[in-house]
């Protein structure tokens, strides 16, 4: 495999095969088939969104695929951001379509019609709900496979509450879910980012990206949260009657988990020049027992061994595997080494002479050795020390990203040597970041919610300012 740090294309998509994770050759550019390896983890990681969502109240639906023209195009600043990118369907069949239908680019334009039959009261309110969905947008740019596609996963959130308020503290508990998940569940770390008003998603009043940083020290959002306030629903005049009997709009929020671009991080992240490496909780195969039938060795004493440890396992919820095919133990290892099997046990003849088996951590790529009868206890052990060790390392390496600047030539130098996230001030204005993109090729993210503004200049135009902002080059 080739080192992931100094040549990260080629890594992802040798790793992308060998793991059996992604076809490329569907026949449609930016469309790809996810296989039972990458589908497996897939289902995991939206399984984890949709309880913590459900945790807090939302329910899930099921909107159509296709969406009428003249609900796309009734938000006009909504539109305007999406008009570039979307498919539409002009006929069926042998005729023509009275009307053009869109192929969903996000549901906001679906759901909002509906939210307007729904909501009539205030007792209505409020209203939280999800679907887990494709979303197809016409990508005019390259297309990389999980990172950049003309359909990707993902889950949407769409809430109406009856004041901001309400709705602004759905977008911190957006943060939160987030933050459950991807840092503590799948040890990805990021940053979140306020977007400039010139970058936010098109109709809402602020918007908030997550972003993690590949290897390659790109940064790939893989998560919006937006506070709407009433730009959609007095559009789609979704209103309710209030307890002094007037009338009023309700404040929306939406929530995109890129469900797609989160196993692209996952992969890319915590991977290594052996294959994947994943967290305990979603690997396909948590554990894998492997015989290892040395010369004179009573190998049906140890076939034996394997199959009681599988069957107990098993017995305990863990998903895990005895491979007892006729392969070299070595080839065994290159496979599921590949595939990012958290745990592997051998069993061979000295394990049957002394009542112990040898553990192999995948993350630390270390053997130890216990007694047979403390198994469950180190899985167990395992578990959280794998996932700790794979975050912290994680951590470590983004941190090692970043960089603060001060002034226009800092920012050059810095951008012809490498990749990195640097941190800079800037005025807001659309034209210093477009100036920025073209001299340097980084592009303004946003400010750090987490940090407080602060007297700087403009890194550009060196104009006073409050703002700090992160630069980047993005997925």
């Amino acid at each position: 495999m080739p080192d992931k740090h100094k040549n990260f294309s080629e890594w992802y998509t040798e790793i992308l095969t060998r793991a059996q994770l992604i076809d490329i050759r569907y026949g449609v550019k930016g469309a790809i088939v996810y296989l039972p390896n990458a589908m497996d983890i897939v289902d995991r990681i939206f399984q984890m969104f949709e309880e913590e969502l459900r945790k807090t109240g939302h329910r899930k639906v099921l909107f159509p695929v296709f969406i009428p023209e003249e609900n796309l195009k009734k938000e006009s600043e909504h539109f305007r951001g999406f008009e570039g990118e979307v498919f539409w369907i002009t006929k069926a069949g042998y005729r023509d379509l009275d009307k053009k239908l869109a192929l969903r680019p996000t549901s906001e334009t679906a759901m909002y019609p509906m939210f307007n039959l729904w909501i009539k009261s205030h007792k209505d309110l409020p209203l939280k709900v999800f679907q887990s969905v494709s979303v197809y947008r016409y990508e005019t740019k390259a297309t990389r496979p999980l990172l950049r596609g003309r359909e990707f996963l993902w889950i949407e959130a769409h809430d109406a509450f009856k004041n901001e308020e309400e709705a602004r503290k759905q977008v911190e508990q957006d943060m939160e879910i987030f933050k459950k998940v991807v840092l503590e569940k799948l040890g990805i770390p990021f940053v979140h980012l306020k977007r400039e008003e010139f970058d936010k998603f098109a109709g809402a009043v602020d918007t908030y990206a997550f972003e993690a940083v590949l290897p390659d020290g790109r940064m790939l959002q893989i998560g919006t949260t937006h506070y709407l306030g009433t730009n959609f629903s007095r559009v789609f005049s979704i209103e309710y009657l209030d307890i002094d009997e007037s009338h009023k709009l309700v404040h929306q929020t939406c929530f995109g988990i890129g469900i797609s671009r989160i196993l692209a991080a996952l992969i890319s992240i915590h991977g290594d020049e052996f294959g994947l490496v994943l967290p305990f909780s979603i690997a396909p195969i948590k554990i894998v027992i492997i015989p290892i039938p040395k010369k004179d060795a009573d190998v049906e004493q140890i076939k034996k061994i394997c199959l009681t440890l599988t069957d107990k396992l098993k017995a305990k919820g863990y998903r895990v595997e005895a491979d007892l095919s006729d392969k070299t133990p070595g080839e065994k290892f290159y496979k599921y080494d590949m595939l990012g099997v958290p745990i592997r046990i051998e069993v061979g003849p000295r394990e049957v002479k002394t009542g112990k088996i040898t553990i192999f951590r995948r993350d630390k790529r270390k053997r130890i050795s216990i007694p047979i009868n403390e198994l469950e206890r180190k899985i167990r052990e395992l578990e959280k020390e794998i996932l700790n060790n794979l975050r912290s390392k994680a951590e470590e390496e983004f941190k090692n990203r970043f960089r603060e600047v001060s002034n226009k030539q800092q920012l050059i130098e810095l951008a012809r040597k490498g990749n990195f996230i640097i941190k800079a001030g800037f005025c807001g204005r659309e034209e210093c970041a477009e100036q920025i993109k073209a001299e340097t090729g980084y592009e303004v993210r946003g400010m750090n919610i987490k940090e407080k503004p602060k007297k700087t200049t403009c890194i550009w135009c060196g104009r006073a300012t409050t703002k700090t902002v992160y630069i980047a080059k993005a997925y």
